[in-house]
């Protein structure tokens, strides 16, 4: 005490002090088991939203409902597949701008958990690595294999010197970032892979963001998926003990915050099972439970379960591998308190009841249910020319209906030309989509009949080699269709020279568990009465490349029959009553296939396979004032007299059995 006054000036001379702001700071606290924000103990209650499941202009008003349901923190992954589509070529434009969206939570006054990967897992596709990762076969995933580290790293250079600057300790909103997701859950269980990636975080963001692991509550998973120098949390849903799962926790993190940071609040959906749901009382009252333990929840339904799940657009529904191939829907509904379309339910408000005993909840107006609207039955029917005779085509037509579809029809092996402009791909054998560096959608394979199959021969191939949908066509006639683990045998007839096309379909890259090298196309040999065809001609097509320029509408598609099966394209327009509202669209009688709207890529329909009977439709993807265009890729086969109906809410579950399907 002898030296405290040395140095210090009178009290008449001394300047007044002033009060230093507290640096900001997101922190453990291993004495009092909790997070400290500022120097203060915080707890969180948070949910997830995928930017890539949200049209950018839906944003905003999803944002606002989280907050507005209590919600202090949003959990958003960010798939490495979405913005590096080619190695060293980058998009962060538009939906796919991060940056906008981490912004805009910060503008709503919400916190961010960021889970950046570089495996997500999600259901998305491949778990959001990138497809061209396969280009090396051999590759390890998720692993010290040097040839993913380096690929890991270019990206991890390009992705977090955008987040550094918004980490709450350089004013940002972003509070902890998570290394990899469920690793443990992973067979690799390689820890220099782990460490890799804990020092590549460490000297991109700095030493003092809080970084951390979630892995299921299994000894195993906590075993291989955690690592000194990363705070190890665990995720559970409702039906699961929750003093044991967070026993799993503490075995090890014996001390600090207890973590939920995957509270599943429903499940997800396959097709060709039951939708999926769990009631609101169950997710309600294990949130209470937690909420009583002290613990921190994350309210996500896994990267399955959101609290706003969206939609799996275009061909971006990842799979799971159960026993078999499980490919996930089109919508990302999964009973979340958020519907689909970003409605409220009645689970957001059971659990707005339970944050409400525990929390202050946000002083204002919960945002209304966006406007839906039914456009309704929408007519197709063959027109190859204008109604009233004039030379336009007749979807551009003044006079053509307004609210009626006019078809044109093509086989899609009609129009190889359009959709392949740099022609075939020559093999002895046939070769895989990573081969050929065709990511998603659609692959023609050609050959020809050998002999004359004057008998009913059987075409077929090794089983799990069909990866995922073989749709088999001779001389254009449609024979039927291959499965992954479904039907491998077709029986044919035909003459030595005939043309033989398989279109095989990608309906999504397993995103969880060890089959994340999942290679797509033909894997195997095809082979008639078990002699391998040979001499194949194989064409990647760039379907929605031709769509977004203008293909088919600025161009009269080739004369051809419509109302056969097999592949074919349906196009058409339609205008709206002068809004440009939310709607649903489902196809009756329709069998299988994607389906485009203003060149936009709204998903994968499948309404024989189910439960999945209708497609959400973002009022922002609609034209006012002018037509909107409709393209339709069916692939098994459209019913007689094709139309769609517009709808203003979603049908969810309308399952066929597997077996019914595989029949059909």
């Amino acid at each position: 005490a002898a030296g405290l006054g040395e140095g210090l000036q009178s009290p008449s001379t001394a300047p007044v002090p002033q009060a230093s702001p507290p640096a900001r700071s997101f922190q453990l606290d291993y004495e009092e088991d909790c997070f400290r924000k500022d120097g203060a103990p915080f707890r969180y209650i948070s949910g997830s939203i995928h930017y890539a499941r949200v049209p950018r202009p839906a944003w905003r008003d999803r944002l606002l409902k989280m907050h507005m349901s209590g919600l202090s923190t949003v959990q958003v992954y960010v798939p490495w597949n979405y913005h590096e589509p080619l190695p060293g070529v980058y998009d962060f434009a538009g939906d796919r701008d991060v940056e906008a969206f981490l912004d805009l939570t910060a503008e709503l006054g919400l916190l961010v958990i960021l889970r950046p990967g570089p495996y997500i897992c999600a259901e998305w596709e491949m778990g959001g690595l990138p497809a061209w990762l396969l280009w090396k076969p051999d590759i390890v995933l998720r692993s010290s294999d040097p040839a993913y580290l380096a690929a890991v790293d270019s990206w991890l250079h390009v992705l977090l010197p955008k987040i550094k600057p918004r980490l709450y300790q350089h004013g940002g909103n972003i509070i902890s970032v998570q290394v990899e997701n469920e690793y443990g859950s992973y067979y690799a269980c390689d820890y220099d892979y782990l460490r890799h990636l804990l020092g590549s975080f460490r000297a991109l963001l700095g030493s003092e963001v809080l970084l951390f692991t979630t892995d299921g509550t299994r000894a195993e998973e906590l075993r291989c998926g955690t690592l000194q120098g990363l705070y190890a949390t665990v995720d559970f849903g409702p039906g699961s003990n929750v003093t044991e799962a967070f026993g799993a926790q503490r075995w090890v993190e014996p001390k600090g915050p207890l973590v939920n940071s995957e509270y599943y609040t429903g499940w997800l959906d396959y097709w060709g099972e039951a939708h999926a749901s769990t009631s609101s009382a169950q997710v309600a009252r294990g949130l209470e439970d937690m909420l009583q333990l002290g613990a921190n929840v994350n309210m996500q339904v896994v990267s399955w379960y959101m609290f706003h799940g969206g939609t799996n657009f275009a061909y971006w529904s990842g799979a799971d591998f159960k026993d078999q191939y499980k490919p996930v829907t089109t919508s990302y509904d999964y009973d979340a308190p958020l519907s689909e379309a970003g409605d409220l339910t009645e689970k957001l408000f059971a659990i707005r009841t339970v944050i409400s005993k525990f929390q202050p909840l946000p002083v204002g107006p919960m945002p209304p249910a966006t406007p839906k609207y039914a456009y309704g039955r929408v007519a197709l029917r063959k027109v190859s020319a204008c109604p009233k005779g004039c030379a336009a085509p007749a979807w551009h037509c003044p006079a053509a209906p307004r609210l009626a579809l006019s078809l044109q029809y093509a086989d899609l092996l009609n129009v190889l030309d359009v959709l392949c402009p740099s022609g075939p791909i020559q093999s002895q054998f046939p070769l895989t989509f990573e081969a050929i560096k065709q990511a998603h959608g659609f692959v023609v394979y050609r050959t020809q009949l050998p002999w004359d199959v004057l008998d009913p021969a059987v075409l077929g191939t090794p089983p799990h080699s069909v990866c995922d949908r073989g749709y088999v066509m001779l001389q254009q006639e449609y024979q039927g269709t291959l499965e992954r683990d479904g039907q491998t045998t077709l029986r044919v007839m035909g003459r030595a020279g005939d043309t033989l096309d398989v279109l095989l379909e990608n309906m999504g890259r397993i995103s969880f568990g060890a089959n994340t090298s999942d290679f797509k196309g033909l894997l195997g040999n095809l082979s008639l009465d078990s002699s391998p065809l040979s001499n194949w001609l194989i064409y990647p097509l760039a379907i929605d490349t031709a769509i977004q320029q203008g293909w088919p509408h600025a161009a009269l598609p080739k004369s051809s029959s419509g109302g056969r099966a097999g592949p074919a394209f349906y196009t058409g327009t339609f205008e709206t009553p002068g809004i440009a509202w939310d709607t649903f669209v489902t196809f009756p009688g329709w069998s299988k296939g994607q389906l485009w709207i203003n060149g936009f890529n709204v998903g994968r329909y499948w309404p024989r396979r189910g439960p999945q009977q209708t497609l959400f439709v973002p009022g922002s993807v609609l034209h006012i004032g002018r037509p909107n265009n409709i393209t339709v890729l069916e692939l098994e086969g459209a019913p007689p007299t094709p139309f769609l109906l517009f709808l203003d809410h979603p049908l969810f579950n309308g399952t066929l059995s597997r077996s019914a399907a595989a029949t059909e």
